[in-house]
C-alpha cells in the first residue's frame, strides 16, 4: 500500500473501526466479527478526490464536441441544463457518480445545475460518495445565449443556496458538505458574486467557481469589469483558502500573486482544457508560488470521461515537452489527485492519505492485471492504469465497489435510466440524434 504524504511503500494491513483507520501495521490479526478484506497482491492507496465535476452533465456526453467554450455553453450545454427536469437530472447524476466510484473517485466537488439541486445530492447520498457540492448562481448573461429557465434573481438564488444549506450541509454523518458555486463572472453580477462572498464567510463554507478558462472568457469579463478575471473575483471577496477556481488557464504575473497570497485553491482540468482548446495551465510555475493545485474531469461532455487516472498522465504529459521529462513525475500526480484535492475542499485532516485517525476512504487496485506486473507501481498507477484496475472501493469503510462491481448504484438501472433521459433530451433536440 501507499502510506502516509510521502506515498511510502509499505506491506501492511489496515483495521478500520467506525469508518476511520485504526492502525497500519503488518500481522494484525482479525478480531472477532471482523469482516476481512482480502488485499493480498494488490496496491491500496487513498481514494482519488475530483476537485472540478458537473455530475449534472454526465446525460450530455458526446453531444458536444468539438466546440470552444462560449460555443460550447451556448449552443449545448446551457440549453440542455435548461431542459433538464428532476427526474433527468437524478439520471445524469447517478450515471456520472457511478462513473466515478468505478473509477476509485471517493470524493468530488461538484457544481450542479440552476434547478433540482436536492435530486442530485439524493444521488450522492445514495452512492455513498463523499460530495461537496452546490446549486449553480447565474443571474445575468453578457453572452446573450444563455436561456431564460438558467438565470435567477440573485436575491433568489441566494436564499434558495440558503435552505439547501440547511438541508444538506452535513448530511450522510458529515460525507454531504455544501460549497457555494457561481458559475463564473460572465454570468454573475456584482450583487450576486458579493452575496456569495457574505453567505461563505456567515455559514464558514467554500467557493466553488470557474476562472480563466477561455479568452474570449477573460475578454468578456475585462470588457464589463475593466479587470482581469481572478482580480476581479478577489474584488468580489471570492478568494481565499476555502475558495476553488477551476481552470485558470490565463493569468498575468499579478493574479498568481493574488491566489498565492490569498492561499486559494486551482482546480486543474487538463482533459477539457485540451478538447474545449482551452490551452494549458501553467501548473509547474503555480505549484512553485506555493499554490494548491487539484485535479478534476470537469463535466463529461467536455471530456468525455470522468476518470482520475487520464487526468493524472495527461496533467503531467502535457507539462513535459515545454519543462522536461521531469516535470510534474508520477509521486507528485497521485498527490495532486488525492492530499491536494483534498487540501482544496479543506478536507485534509480527514482524507487524502492512508494515515491513522483519517476516514477510511481507500481505493483497491488490482496487482494481477497487465499494467502492474512488471516495474515500479507507482508509475504504474499514475501512467498505465486506468478505471478497469480498480478492485475494490471504500469509503468511511464501507466497500462500495467490490470485485469490480459497484455495490450503490445497480448498474442496470442506472445505464436504463440514463438511456430513458437521454431520449427524452434527444427528442427535445434532434439534432443531437437518438442512440439506438
Amino acid at each position: 500500500m501507499l502510506v502516509g504524504e510521502s506515498l511510502r511503500e509499505e506491506k501492511a494491513d489496515i483495521r478500520i473501526e467506525d469508518g476511520r483507520i485504526a492502525e497500519v501495521a503488518p500481522g494484525l490479526a482479525p478480531a472477532s466479527g471482523e469482516e476481512v478484506l482480502d488485499v493480498r497482491d494488490t496496491w491500496v492507496l487513498p481514494g482519488f478526490v475530483q476537485a472540478h465535476v458537473h455530475t449534472c452533465q454526465t446525460l450530455f456526453r458526446n453531444t458536444a464536441d468539438d466546440m470552444e467554450l462560449l460555443d460550447w455553453l451556448g449552443e449545448r450545454i446551457w440549453p440542455f441544463e435548461a431542459w433538464l427536469d428532476e427526474a433527468a437530472l437524478e439520471a445524469s447524476s447517478r450515471l456520472g457518480l457511478y462513473e466515478l466510484l468505478a473509477g476509485g473517485t471517493t470524493t468530488i466537488l461538484d457544481m450542479a445545475t440552476v434547478h433540482h439541486t436536492d435530486a442530485v445530492f439524493q444521488a450522492a447520498e445514495d452512492s455513498g460518495i463523499r460530495y461537496v457540492g452546490g446549486k449553480c448562481l447565474m443571474d445575468f448573461d453578457d453572452t446573450g445565449r444563455c436561456p431564460d429557465g438558467l438565470l435567477e434573481e440573485a436575491r433568489a438564488a441566494l436564499d434558495a443556496t440558503e435552505r439547501l444549506i440547511a438541508r444538506w450541509h452535513g448530511a450522510a454523518d458529515g460525507r454531504i458538505a455544501y460549497a457555494i458555486a457561481p458559475r463564473f463572472a460572465v454570468s454573475s453580477t456584482d450583487e450576486l458574486l458579493l452575496g456569495v462572498a457574505e453567505l461563505a464567510a456567515r455559514m464558514g463554507l467554500g467557493v466553488h467557481t470557474h476562472a480563466s478558462e477561455n479568452v474570449k472568457e477573460c475578454e468578456v469579463v475585462r470588457r464589463r469589469t475593466g479587470h482581469e478575471n481572478v482580480l476581479f473575483l478577489g474584488k468580489m471577496g471570492l478568494l481565499g483558502p476555502s475558495s476553488v477556481l477551476a481552470h485558470c488557464i490565463h493569468l498575468n504575473d499579478e493574479e498568481i500573486d493574488l491566489l498565492a497570497s490569498t492561499g486559494s485553491h486551482v482546480a486543474h482540468c487538463p482533459s477539457s482544457n485540451l478538447k474545449l482548446a482551452s490551452g494549458v495551465a501553467r501548473v509547474p510555475e503555480l505549484l512553485d508560488r506555493g499554490i494548491n493545485i487539484a485535479l478534476g474531469a470537469d463535466g463529461a461532455p467536455c471530456n468525455n470521461r470522468l476518470d482520475a487516472f487520464k487526468e493524472m498522465r495527461l496533467a503531467s504529459l502535457i507539462q513535459k515537452p515545454l519543462h522536461g521529462p521531469k516535470t510534474l513525475p508520477a509521486r507528485k500526480m497521485l498527490s495532486m489527485a488525492t492530499l491536494h484535492g483534498a487540501r482544496a475542499l479543506g478536507l485534509d485532516a480527514e482524507v487524502g492519505t492512508i494515515d491513522v485517525g483519517k476516514r477510511a476512504d481507500l481505493v483497491v487496485i488490482d496487482g494481477a492485471s497487465p499494467w502492474m506486473s512488471t516495474g515500479d507501481p507507482l508509475p504504474a498507477i499514475v501512467f498505465a492504469c486506468g478505471p478497469e484496475s480498480v478492485r475494490d472501493v471504500l469509503v468511511e469503510g464501507r466497500v462500495v465497489k467490490r470485485d469490480f462491481e459497484v455495490l450503490t448504484l445497480p448498474r442496470v438501472r442506472v445505464l436504463r435510466d440514463a438511456q430513458n433521459a437521454f431520449n427524452r433530451l434527444a427528442h427535445h433536440f434532434p439534432r443531437i440524434g437518438v442512440q439506438s
